[in-house]
């Protein structure tokens, strides 16, 4: 299997495999339905793979659920095979399709074993094999015989004896049969979505073929850079789009663009959190602050040694945790991705969409992940039989990922949730979840001022703390109660004429807070019980983490 000095990674740990003859059968998984660079074209990855892995072998079937059976390489050879005319048409049904490779490669044993023949090497690709061998169909008998044959390729003689390679082609590992995804002969190699180095590859080709779609001053590894997480497949799309539209491409559409192009591309498992805050908008103890201010630091020298792998904010309804991750990812200036509802109803469904998450994130190079509502979405290590185990799946899927030592100072990962208790403790172990950090309501009248004053800024109507002062305020207080409270006056102010401060003044008269006392002080119990480092606590609301649960 000769190879190209730019190969990638994947494509040479396949052709070491082979030659070594450690495995003759490979599912690839992944990025596969991508395009890639191929003597100045963009290609399929089943053609790339024909000009790049298999120029050696003289016989290429392929197999697809739309095309049935086709011979790709090598149609004269088969004239010699004396059952190829009795054939027909080459069949469509997947089983009927595997069997007619089998009886080829048995007649290619069989001539070996006669010592007649040249040796010959076959290959057989089969693209979206998830769609006919899908997981999840225990039980069912024509699945586990295609399931027993595919596996026979790999092992059993004569297949496993030949000079024989067959390639299986999905979207997501987990879709595949479990007998053949996950079998001890098969190697799995997962192809990634284009670096750096492969989209500014790409870029250069691009320009040559839709020269209208760029601008000749901007570089092609700068806006490769910009776009990382960027499918090849979406991004000549693109560029097709401006060239036709002559409207090249400029530095300030980049980040709408990638935003566009990897929601797509994710089918709408993730979205982008677009932020123009900083901690600067953030209401919170300057302790907490200079703490978020001094890992971002770091982050940007690329002390990574360092860096916390997550964090976990928690806290009552209310304390302004998804805004937080706002407010740091602007201070940051890194892409915050976070988890959509990526559960389906159907068996293997919901694995696929992580992987495809997982696929994703680990492409876009540095940015935060993040997961709200997490006690909801990670999933438990034992879930009992009510989802059948996809909880505990999930669960573990996401532990190995947030626990890979080679995502610290390129993931961050934040989750939310104001019931941490209902985390699993080994997700929020250091290593994974590395600083707990408890967002609080307000603990005294000045913080609650203090508090309602930046809120009722953003309407253009603070009477400022000490007018204030003044007034009978609550104590905690969460930032969203407090919105509500300055949304209430702004209204009146509007409405009814009053001065800023008698409008305050009307709200607070009878005011009853969002959360019942006994929630909120249950929920600031687990809070601050969860906290890495008690400076994260206001001294005044220590003493409800001391209290009983």
């Amino acid at each position: 299997m000769p190879l190209a000095s730019d190969a990638p990674d994947w494509l040479r740990e396949l052709a070491l495999a082979y030659e070594s003859g450690a495995h003759g059968q490979f599912v690839l998984y992944g990025n596969v339905s991508d395009r890639f660079v191929l003597d100045g074209r963009l290609v399929p990855l089943a053609r790339f793979l024909e000009a790049q892995l298999l120029g050696g072998f003289q016989v290429v079937f392929t197999y697809d659920a739309g095309n049935g059976l086709a011979v790709a390489r090598g149609s004269e050879r088969l004239r010699d095979w004396p059952a190829f005319e009795k054939l027909g048409p080459l069949p469509r049904e997947p089983r009927a399709a595997l069997e007619v490779v089998a009886r080829y490669l048995r007649y290619r044993a069989n001539l070996r074993a006669l010592g007649r023949g040249e040796e010959e090497h076959v290959a057989f690709l089969l693209r979206g094999a998830d769609q006919w061998l899908p997981g999840g169909r225990a039980g069912d008998f024509e699945i586990a015989g295609l399931a027993s044959l595919i596996r026979d390729f790999a092992s059993e003689a004569p297949y496993a004896e030949l000079p024989f390679a067959s390639f299986l082609i999905v979207d997501n590992l987990n879709d595949l049969h479990p007998q053949v995804a996950f079998n001890p002969r098969v190697a799995r190699l997962r192809i990634p979505l284009p670096d750096a180095a492969r989209l500014t590859a790409a870029l250069a080709q691009l320009r040559l073929d839709h020269p209208a779609a760029f601008d000749p001053q901007q570089g092609d590894e700068a806006t490769a850079q910009a776009l990382t997480g960027v499918s090849l497949s979406a991004l000549q799309s693109l560029v097709r789009q401006r060239a036709h539209q002559r409207r090249p491409l400029q530095p300030a559409d980049f980040v709408e663009v990638k935003k566009s192009l990897v929601e797509g591309d994710s089918a709408g498992l993730v979205e982008f959190v677009e932020s123009r805050r900083t901690l600067e908008d953030y209401h919170a103890p300057a302790g907490l602050k200079a703490w978020l201010r001094q890992d971002i630091a770091l982050w940007r020298a690329g002390d990574t040694r360092a860096l916390p792998m997550g964090y976990l904010l928690c806290g009552p309804v209310g304390t302004g945790k998804t805004y937080l991750v706002e407010c740091l990812a602007g201070e940051a200036g890194v892409p915050v991705v976070k988890l959509k509802n990526f559960r389906d109803r159907w068996v293997g469904s919901s694995e696929g969409n992580l992987e495809k998450i997982f696929r994703l994130i680990r492409a876009l190079g540095r940015c935060i992940v993040f997961i709200d509502e997490a006690d909801q979405t990670l999933g438990r290590r034992d879930s009992g039989s009510g989802d059948s185990g996809l909880s505990g799946r999930l669960y573990s899927m996401i532990a190995q990922e947030m626990s890979d030592s080679d995502n610290r100072g390129r993931l961050m990962w934040m989750l939310a949730s104001s019931r941490p208790d209902l985390i699993e403790v080994d997700l929020k172990r250091p290593g994974r979840v590395d600083v707990k950090i408890p967002l609080l309501p307000t603990a005294s009248g000045a913080e609650s001022a203090a508090l309602l004053d930046v809120l009722l800024k953003r309407f253009g109507i603070a009477p400022g703390v000490e007018a204030m002062r003044a007034l009978d305020l609550p104590t905690l207080l969460t930032p969203g109660a407090a919105e509500a409270l300055a949304v209430k006056a702004y209204r009146l102010t509007r409405t009814e004429n009053l001065a800023p401060i008698d409008a305050l003044a009307r709200c607070l008269d009878g005011y009853q807070a969002p959360v019942p006392a006994d929630v909120m002080a249950f929920q600031m119990h687990i809070a601050i019980r969860e906290a890495t480092d008690m400076q994260f606590v206001p001294a005044a609301l220590r003493r409800y983490g001391e209290a009983a649960s």
